[in-house]
């Protein structure tokens, strides 16, 4: 479930493209992001660009099954970016994307990497929307630039964050890290401007609600910088106390569908 509307999504897609626009100009492109390990910004951009272009032909052509993506990770062929290029291609794909998914209509059927099978397009509307917004974030930290966000989109990408804390990859047993579930072990999130959210661990699958309860671990701090925070990003203001070790195992499994690197 979703807090937004997937017309504000459409919306947000171009907007938060024309906002990373507003980082990268003039800036230099070939500088690194140190968010992203071996990217430099103009690669950055130029993911962004192909995520957006991979998830049109998804949305356009009804996918019912994954297509390549080498568009979006590799990288290697764009170390040296034109900026009199890769913006007016950046603001064009957002723009496609966007006009896909409003030809589509929120309930139209395609795949997509969290279902089995076909589900609805909105899935897209809000993911590249999220993916769109931090990786703002790490174009504007490394330009030097300010990084704001409406406090409703935020809230909204917490909560997409937390939805997939729940899926099975997120916490079933894995060989080389230690089990998230067990007795005792409950995380709670206060986002000082936007709300709290309470993580149960102690059952057979994460369950994620609304609300604050005592915690073993907590996370507090302003709504963008939590988020900033899920995704192991820079979040100065975020104040942790408790058991910190499992915080960020939370946050590592959590984020097991960042396999690419420097998502």
């Amino acid at each position: 479930m979703t807090s937004l509307t997937f017309d504000r999504y459409c919306d947000e897609i171009v907007d938060q493209t024309e906002r990373l626009t507003g980082h990268v100009r003039g800036a230099d492109l070939s500088a690194p992001v140190l968010s992203c390990p071996g990217w430099n910004l103009g690669q950055l951009v130029r993911h962004v660009g192909g995520d957006h272009r991979w998830a049109e032909e998804i949305v356009r052509t009804r996918a019912t099954g994954p297509i390549p993506d080498g568009l979006v990770n590799d990288l290697s062929g764009y170390a040296r970016e034109d900026e009199a290029f890769l913006i007016p291609w950046l603001i064009e794909g957002a723009a496609r994307l966007s006009a896909a998914l409003r030809a589509a209509g929120p309930d139209a059927q395609a795949w997509n990497p969290s279902a089995e099978r076909s589900a609805p397009v909105e899935f897209w509307a809000r993911r590249m929307t999220h993916e769109t917004v931090v990786h703002r974030a790490d174009a504007a930290r490394t330009a030097g630039a300010e990084f704001a966000l409406d406090a409703d989109l935020a809230v909204d990408a917490v909560e997409e964050w937390l939805e997939y804390s729940t899926f099975p990859e997120a916490f079933e047993p894995a060989p080389d890290l230690p089990d998230l579930l067990g007795p005792d072990r409950t995380l709670h999130f206060d986002a000082t401007d936007a709300g709290e959210w309470v993580v149960d661990l102690t059952g057979e699958r994460p369950v994620w609600r609304t609300g604050a309860d005592k915690a073993t671990a907590t996370a507090c701090g302003p709504v963008t910088d939590l988020l900033l925070y899920f995704y192991k990003r820079p979040a100065p203001t975020i104040v942790t106390q408790g058991d910190t070790a499992l915080l960020d195992l939370w946050r590592t499994r959590a984020g097991f569908w960042l396999e690419a690197p420097g998502e």
